[in-house]
């Protein structure tokens, strides 16, 4: 699994590890079941804190992207369709909630964030 940590990034590094392997699991490039480092072994090759890598860990196990064997180590959970469907929907409602915010904040009417949508959605 590859994981870029940008020290200069407004993300904290937790958020950064976290949003890269959900998208390798989601995309595929983490394969159901592949193991991943151990916690120790992350925090050394990242050069990060034990801690982190055992948030960023513990939060990937609570939403369903990894489990935690016991005397094994963490594996990519089975794909759940259904679960996963439901969480992309939540973090896209929660962003198209940010963009209708955003815009309106900027003095757009619902139609010009529709088109902006609309535009955005042609790209």
């Amino acid at each position: 699994m590859k994981i870029i940590v940008k020290n200069k990034s407004e993300l904290p590094i937790y958020e950064q590890i976290e949003q890269q392997m959900k998208a390798q699991i989601l995309d595929g490039t983490a394969a159901e079941n592949e193991q991943l480092p151990s916690i120790r072994q992350l925090a050394r090759d990242l050069k990060i804190s034990v801690i982190t890598t055992t948030r960023v860990y513990n939060d990937l196990a609570d939403e369903g992207f990894i489990i935690s064997v016991a005397g094994k180590g963490y594996f990519v959970a089975p794909r759940n369709n259904e679960l996963l469907r439901e969480r992309m929907l939540f973090e896209m409602e929660d962003g198209l909630e940010k963009a209708v915010r955003s815009g309106r904040d900027a003095g757009m009417s619902d139609e010009e964030i529709v088109a902006a949508l609309r535009k955005f959605m042609e790209e």
